[in-house]
């Protein structure tokens, strides 16, 4: 069977601490909640306020991008809102009544327009009748009339409309148009502002890969933190003691350069092995499979410990019980 590497040395150990006696140990190293920040879009870094190793508090910069584009992008759909809005107003207040008046008198107009083509057009059928004018005069004054009358028509729909004020359909395409503009603002705001590159929580900065003046790509990683708290023992629990081990179970740490243990709880194991061989599980196989679990450290010296120190859990036991007075501590 082949073991992935990386799982060896864990699995030998383990393996070791079932066979010599004593309780089963699991064996890993103190970890910490690992938040990993990315760009939101590719655009050059132009500011990096704290270096790797730094304590931030939350809120804190830890890197800003280029906002040049997108200020531009905020502005433009700034635009767009407040032309929807005036074109809202303007709909919600109706038609000026300069308009209204303007329409009036083009009406107005129209309408003598009109008269005056109905009176040419009778003269017209009068000559033609007593044969003084030609037919061809006739059709160009029945022409002149039926436009003077789609002219009248028209003004007097135009006038209509102004006197009706706006429709209901015309203030919902409005204020729909505005709400998809107040949106488009929104967001374009919302990708401004994540370009400054902020602490989402109290944190230790483990890494800054990018230097001012490099442009990440969109999505990659541009901060890494530590969480600012007590550290987890990220362990690998053996098969033979998986069934005993659950959430809340107690656990005895013992830490490298800590004469004593400390105690902690689990607060997740997997369900799943780390590592699934390739064919059926023999009795030697199994005892090569491993689970990985955290146990959150109790006690006041935890918040201070540094992450990466390797780590043996005793599951079920607590420090000063017979379990682990038969556990010496990591050599």
């Amino acid at each position: 069977m082949r073991v992935p590497r990386g799982l060896t040395l864990v699995l030998a150990f383990c393996l070791g601490a079932c066979s010599d006696g004593g309780p089963p140990r699991a064996v890993g190293t103190l970890e910490r909640d690992r938040l990993d920040l990315v760009a939101e879009a590719s655009e050059p870094v132009v500011e990096r306020p704290v270096e790797e190793g730094f304590s931030v508090k939350a809120g804190d910069l830890l890197l800003k991008l280029d906002p040049a584009r997108l200020a531009a992008r905020v502005a433009q759909a700034d635009s767009a809102r407040a032309r929807a809005a005036g074109r809202l107003a303007e709909l919600v207040r109706g038609p000026r009544r300069e308009r209204i008046r303007e329409a009036r008198a083009r009406h107005k107009g129209a309408e003598g327009m009109l008269t005056t083509a109905r009176s040419d057009l009778d003269r017209t059928k009068d000559l033609v009748s007593q044969g003084v004018a030609s037919q061809q005069l006739l059709d160009h004054a029945r022409a002149s009339f039926d436009e003077a009358l789609a002219a009248r028509d028209a003004s007097r729909a135009t006038l209509d409309e102004l006197l009706e004020g706006t429709t209901a359909e015309e203030l919902i395409q409005a204020e729909a148009g505005l709400a998809e503009a107040l949106a488009v603002l929104t967001d374009a705001r919302v990708r401004l502002g994540r370009l400054d590159v902020r602490a989402p929580a109290d944190a230790w900065v483990d890494a800054l890969p990018y230097q001012v003046g490099e442009r990440p790509r969109a999505g990659a990683v541009v901060a890494v933190l530590l969480a600012d708290e007590a550290p987890y023992a990220r362990v690998y629990v053996p098969e033979a003691v998986r069934i005993e081990v659950e959430p809340n179970t107690p656990a005895a740490v013992y830490i490298d350069g800590m004469d004593e243990p400390m105690p902690g709880h689990v607060r997740t194991v997997s369900r799943n092995a780390a590592f699934t061989p390739y064919y059926a599980l023999t009795e030697r196989d199994r005892g090569r499979l491993v689970y990985v679990a955290k146990v959150d450290l109790e006690g006041p010296r935890a918040h201070a410990l540094p992450t990466g120190v390797p780590v043996e859990v005793v599951f079920g036991a607590t420090p000063g019980s017979q379990e682990t007075a038969d556990v010496s501590a990591p050599e």
